[in-house]
């Protein structure tokens, strides 16, 4: 009796669609490494998504799946096997026909300042971001010694980011360590700083990766992508997105959070839940419009099986807290 054919060794390529920037593909080829470290053959396959043609800002072209959308129908049409993403750029709500096969172990999960220090930081430098998360956390944390920074709306790779601050159109930046180091570019920086979540908290499922297959995948392929996952990082991304569901935040909501898992005495494992929500996320809010008022912070924690579970809840006391 002959053995089953295994994907991309018996049956061709296991195809590997992503974004074209060289962030994507530096991740795409990751995943590729790893599963030809496993025996597949693999093709890469660039996709343009919205948000690489659409050049407004994201703020006004809807943030939330715009990197997403053009490659998960490729993996719908059949065009691709696996679309790898940056899981932070996923909406939290499941995408019909499709599932996440995997979630490999996170990258640093911190945001970095690149151009300036937090101690070199003095009142009216330009940072450059895009990021309602990033700019309610870091104004808010300028503003508690005396600071008054101000918040310029960029967009572009991490190479036209760089550029923008070397060339003094902006007096920093702020990037993900996941990213930079996936590029091979954080030892290289001039001045930086990686930023402790206490003072800039990441957002949802930042660093990890989401490989995503059809339902339908042809036979072999979620066995396969599946040796790839990380229970822990499954773990903690997912009670991240729980709470970003439940808050009904998209990517570009000023909030943030990071969990994280702990082997507790007894050889059980717990996963703690840390959150940032700036004042502004609901309009309704009392003080929504303050620039003056903090952000929320919330944190809790459970066993690890209740992560799902801690990211309502915690979600629930912030709505609670911010209404």
């Amino acid at each position: 009796m002959s053995a089953p054919a295994q994907p991309g060794r018996d049956t061709g390529p296991i195809r590997i669609g992503a974004r074209r920037s060289p962030l994507a593909v530096a991740q795409a080829e990751w995943v590729a490494d790893r599963l030809r470290a496993l025996g597949a053959e693999v093709e890469l396959v660039g996709i343009d998504t919205r948000g690489d043609v659409d050049r407004r800002h994201l703020t006004e072209i809807g943030g939330t799946g715009v990197f997403a959308v053009a490659v998960r129908e490729a993996v719908l049409a059949g065009e691709v096997d696996v679309a790898v993403h940056s899981m932070k750029d996923l909406p939290t709500a499941p995408a019909p026909g499709l599932e996440i096969a995997a979630i490999p172990e996170r990258e640093d999960p911190r945001d970095v300042l690149v151009g300036q220090r937090l101690a070199t930081l003095t009142d009216g430098m330009v940072i450059g971001t895009g990021s309602p998360r990033r700019a309610a956390q870091l104004q808010a944390y300028a503003r508690e010694r005396g600071l008054q920074l101000e918040f310029r709306p960029i967009r572009g790779n991490v190479g036209t980011r760089l550029a923008l601050v070397e060339h003094g159109e902006v007096d920093a930046t702020v990037l993900a360590a996941a990213g930079l180091r996936r590029l091979g570019l954080l030892d290289a920086l001039p001045s930086h700083e990686i930023l402790d979540p206490e003072v800039l908290a990441p957002a949802a499922a930042q660093g990890a990766l989401a490989i995503e297959i059809a339902r339908a995948a042809r036979p072999g392929v979620p066995e396969l992508i599946a040796r790839l996952d990380d229970p822990a990082t499954r773990a903690a991304v997912t009670a991240e997105r729980e709470f970003l569901r439940t808050l009904e935040a998209g990517c570009l909501a000023p909030v943030g959070v990071l969990a994280r898992t702990a082997n507790e005495t007894g050889g059980s494992t717990d996963l703690t839940l840390a959150a940032v929500i700036g004042r502004t996320f609901l309009s309704t809010s009392a003080q929504a419009g303050s620039d003056d008022a903090p952000p929320v912070r919330i944190a809790g924690s459970a066993a690890v099986e209740q992560g799902a579970e801690l990211g309502r809840e915690l979600a629930g006391q912030a709505l609670a807290r911010l209404g």
